[in-house]
C-alpha cells in the first residue's frame, strides 16, 4: 500500500500542492483536500490525509459512507452514502476533514488521486507530481491492516492515533 509522505525540511509553503488537488479534483467549489498552515516555528507545515490504520473518521461514520478499504489500505468516502452529519469531520484527530465550502455537504478528503490511475485504484497523487522541491512523496509501507478487525459504522474504536511526529507543533 502507499502513503504519502512529507518531509517539512523540503517544503518552501508555494502552494502547489493545494492547487494541484483542486485542479485534480475539479469540483464545484474548488475546495482542496489538503492544505499548508504555519506551525508555531513559523515553517510551513503541510496537512493531508493519513489514511490511518484504524481512522477515527471511519469509526464514527453512522453511515458508512468513511471507511477502511482493507485491498489498498485507504479511507475512502462515499458522498452518495454521507448524511452530512460532519462526526467523521470533528473525530478526525489531525483536522484534516472538511465540509465543501458552497453546499456544505461533500466532505473534502484525499483519495490519493486513484480517478487519476488507468485502473481506478492505484494511487497517482497529483500533489505528490507537481511538488517542485519533492517534499511529497509516495512511499510504500506495509498494509498494517490484516482483515481481522473489521471497521463497521457506528463501530467503536479499537486504540487511538498517535500524532505523527513529523506533524509536531503543527496547529490547523
Amino acid at each position: 500500500m502507499y502513503r504519502i509522505k512529507i518531509d517539512r525540511s523540503r517544503c518552501i509553503g508555494c502552494l502547489t500542492c493545494v492547487t494541484a488537488c483542486i485542479v485534480s479534483h475539479e469540483t464545484e467549489s474548488s475546495d482542496s483536500r489538503n492544505r499548508v498552515v504555519i506551525d508555531s516555528e513559523t515553517r510551513p507545515a503541510p496537512i493531508f490525509c493519513r489514511h490511518c490504520d484504524k481512522p477515527e473518521c471511519a469509526y464514527t461514520c453512522m453511515t458508512g459512507a468513511m471507511k477502511k478499504d482493507p485491498v489498498t489500505g485507504y479511507v475512502t468516502y462515499d458522498k452518495e452514502q454521507c448524511a452530512s452529519c460532519y462526526m467523521c469531520v470533528m473525530s478526525c484527530p489531525f483536522g484534516v476533514l472538511k465540509p465543501d465550502s458552497i453546499h456544505f455537504r461533500e466532505i473534502m478528503k484525499c483519495n490519493m488521486c486513484v480517478h487519476r490511475s488507468e485502473d481506478g485504484k492505484t494511487a497517482n497523487p497529483m500533489c505528490v507530481e507537481k511538488c517542485p522541491m519533492h517534499a511529497i512523496t509516495l512511499e510504500e509501507v506495509e498494509n498494517p491492516y490484516d482483515g481481522t478487525d473489521e471497521i463497521k459504522a457506528g463501530g467503536t474504536a479499537a486504540g487511538s492515533l498517535s500524532p505523527d511526529p513529523g506533524q509536531e507543533g503543527v496547529r490547523a
